[in-house]
């Protein structure tokens, strides 16, 4: 099935400051692929058929990466909300825990939330064979990474509360690559800036895998 994407803003590529933006942009997706990207009325009238996902007023990118993974998912606990002790990671609440399915479970929600601020892929390494698990079925792109580098500082879900967006992208929006993309609300001048806090929407490998309610 043939799915269009389209934004008021979409940047293929941010992290090059040459690359041009579209707006009034679209992403056409086949699969798990990304057939086209251009502007919205040009790929509406040569695939009249396609379904439309009409974001308006938002920033289409490509999604984030968080350099924190190994800390947020091996070391810190995301509780149940059924635990009734708010949606903040507890810092180190996994260390010396040998229960798997507490930690797998953990995993899982740290995960969604990650997507919840826009994270497609995130840095390991992943020691715990639970983690692994929870992360393989995420569909989160996995980057390399030493434990050290994870484990340091306070980095949080959402890297845009530390990094600068086009430090922040990872990978392109580009005919031929992998549909992976979020979608944003967006600030400034032409709507040129994503708002931090949390996308509108998160597609991994051609699937929308989460939308803000």
């Amino acid at each position: 099935m043939l799915t269009l994407h389209r934004a008021a803003l979409v940047l293929p590529d941010p992290a090059d400051p040459a690359a041009p933006s579209l707006p009034d942009g679209a992403v056409l997706v086949r699969g798990d692929r990304i057939e086209a990207v251009g502007p919205y009325r040009e790929l509406a009238a040569a695939h009249p058929q396609a379904r439309l996902r009409d974001w308006g007023a938002a920033v289409l990118t490509p999604g984030l990466r968080n350099p924190y993974g190994h800390r947020l998912l091996e070391r810190d606990y995301h509780p149940d909300p059924r635990e009734e002790v708010g949606v903040e990671p507890v810092a180190g609440g996994l260390v010396g825990s040998v229960d798997d399915a507490r930690c797998g479970a953990s995993a899982r929600r740290g995960l969604q939330r990650m997507l919840g601020f826009g994270v497609t892929a995130v840095a390991g390494p992943f020691e715990r064979a639970a983690v692994r698990t929870a992360v393989a079925r995420s569909g989160l792109v996995v980057l390399p990474g030493a434990p050290d580098e994870g484990d340091a500082g306070d980095g949080p879900l959402d890297p845009l509360a530390v990094l600068p967006f086009a430090a922040a992208v990872h990978g392109r929006v580009a005919a031929g690559g992998r549909a992976d993309f979020v979608v944003f609300p967006a600030v400034g001048e032409g709507f040129a800036v994503p708002l931090p806090g949390g996308c509108l929407a998160a597609v991994l490998g051609g699937r929308l895998v989460y939308r803000r309610r």
